[in-house]
């Protein structure tokens, strides 16, 4: 397949290339940071953008060299993002939170936009796979910028995933669980009194943990990739808790479900009555 992976410099973008390379596929990967003498690269499969995904300039430009090398482009897989801003919501530097948001949820829509024209012309169902969690179902304290970016990525992921009912394009989301990256070191070397005790505490544990998450994370994009997962779009996937493998055979159901999406909790549901 013809791959396109954003944030392929590092962490869980950069494991999902080698991977990636290693399964036969040619891999795009575009990254902030010039890749082009990188050790990602086992060979020719490989070819690399430096681009800011937050950049609709510089995403149109790596559009367009993907698109003069490669006919078509079967999947999409948008790992780029920062923490960005960590602090109170409201006493966050008013800048800083917005190129937070900007950073993860427009370098989510750019490529998104920039690719899709290749995409249609893959001849199979086309893949989309974008990254969530880190806040994005539950409120994250002192995280807001980066929570509700991944919230907006939801939201993203399940509208594009109604526009395109009717078309041969299926896009997903990924929450991947806890993987040791640069943003677990980042919260460590902020400390508690910016990130907050109990986030602090969490990475210092996740650090000392050997956890199967990134093993999991990388399944999981192999099955969202490939012919198991067609018709199955909208969602918001747990790499580590959700029974993703077998959802191949309950697509029809749940394309007529809300399971595995974004949507308000009614007090019935939850056996309560506010209206005595």
């Amino acid at each position: 397949m013809n791959l396109v992976v954003t944030g392929s410099s590092s962490g869980i973008g950069r494991a999902l290339t080698e991977h990636l390379l290693s399964r036969g596929h040619n891999v795009w990967g575009i990254a902030r940071s010039n890749q082009t003498a990188s050790d990602t690269q086992p060979g020719a499969s490989f070819r690399s953008s430096q681009a800011d995904v937050s950049n609709w300039t510089q995403v149109t430009k790596a559009a367009a060299a993907v698109s003069q090398a490669w006919p078509h482009l079967d999947g999409l897989v948008l790992c780029a993002g920062i923490q960005g801003e960590i602090s109170p919501a409201l006493t966050a530097d008013p800048e800083r939170w917005s190129q937070t948001v900007r950073t993860n949820l427009d370098g989510t829509y750019f490529p998104l936009r920039a690719f899709h024209p290749l995409l249609q012309r893959a001849p199979r169902r086309a893949k989309v796979v974008c990254f969530s969690g880190g806040g994005g179902t539950k409120a994250r304290v002192n995280f807001s910028a980066y929570g509700v970016a991944k919230t907006g990525i939801l939201r993203l992921v399940e509208t594009i995933a109604a526009e395109t009912r009717d078309t041969s394009l299926d896009i997903n989301a990924i929450a991947p669980g806890a993987i040791n990256t640069r943003l677990t070191d980042e919260v460590i070397a902020l400390g508690p009194t910016v990130v907050g005790q109990a986030e602090y505490d969490t990475a210092v544990k996740q650090k000392a943990t050997t956890s199967d998450a990134l093993v999991k994370t990388i399944g999981l994009v192999d099955w969202l990739l490939s012919a198991e997962s067609d018709r199955i779009s909208g969602r918001l996937l747990a790499a580590v808790w959700d029974p993703w493998a077998t959802l191949g055979h309950h697509a029809e159901a749940l394309a007529k479900s809300d399971v595995y999406t974004l949507r308000r909790i009614l007090p019935e549901e939850r056996s309560l009555d506010f209206n005595a």
